[in-house]
């Protein structure tokens, strides 16, 4: 008996892991090249507009960006997943006999006997062969493939709430406190995400939480450096 709390779907399930893991990496970008923007404009200028002004420029490019990008990439891949099914779809009808016997090995090459294998396969032909030969053969489902859309939408989004972070942690402190507030602000969130990519990719959260904190902290300083020339050179 299936228990109603474990995730038997697994296909279903990995999607939505890596649905997941798009969101916390774009909003990661989102905290990142936001905070490296708005720190450097006010290593040079302290004014509340010129600040608002690039970040809001910022996140929107930043956005847009990360939706086009998303869009397109996933585009690709699912015009390769219905390439893919066509040519499926078109074997079964050509070779529906060979079609079986491949799909009996796919089964016999996952340890089931010749016989097992065999009935299995015919069992779920019977049922619904393009599916069948989709899911074990491609590893796709045919009703559920990846949507651009949805893919440039959560980009989006995710990568709005990021910059987000960045900009009202620099515009609501005082002047003399908004620096040192945006780097406090920015390295832990950069830690959260980190924490959470390293659970769903089920890695070590120290290496990863290190990695973006010591990335994040680097590009808020390089820009922060090269602010503080350019007001130094006069430029």
């Amino acid at each position: 008996m299936a228990h109603p709390h474990e995730p038997h779907q697994t296909e279903g399930l990995a999607a939505r892991l890596n649905w997941l893991r798009a969101g916390v990496l774009g909003a990661n970008d989102g905290i990142v090249s936001t905070a490296g923007l708005v720190v450097g404009v006010a290593a040079v200028n302290t004014g509340t507009s010129a600040i608002l002004t690039a970040g809001i420029a910022g996140l929107t490019a930043g956005a847009i960006s990360m939706a086009a990008g998303e869009y397109v990439s996933v585009s690709t891949q699912r015009d390769s997943e219905r390439a893919l099914l066509s040519k499926e779809k078109r074997e079964l009808a050509e070779s529906p006999d060979y079609e079986l016997a491949e799909l009996a090995q796919i089964y016999r090459n996952k340890g089931l006997s010749a016989e097992t294998a065999r009935r299995v396969a015919a069992e779920l032909t019977e049922h619904d062969a393009f599916r069948a030969h989709a899911e074990a053969e491609l590893g796709l489902d045919p009703t559920e493939l990846t949507n651009p859309w949805h893919a440039a939408l959560s980009s989006a989004v995710a990568f709005t709430l990021g910059a987000l972070l960045p900009l009202l942690a620099i515009l609501l402190p005082p002047v003399s406190y908004r620096i040192p507030v945006t780097f406090v602000a920015v390295l832990v969130a950069l830690a959260v995400t980190g924490t959470v990519s390293s659970r769903l990719g089920r890695s070590d959260p120290r290496r990863a939480v290190l990695r973006v904190v010591i990335g994040g902290a680097l590009a808020m300083a390089v820009t922060y450096g090269i602010g503080q020339l350019a007001d130094v050179s006069g430029l």
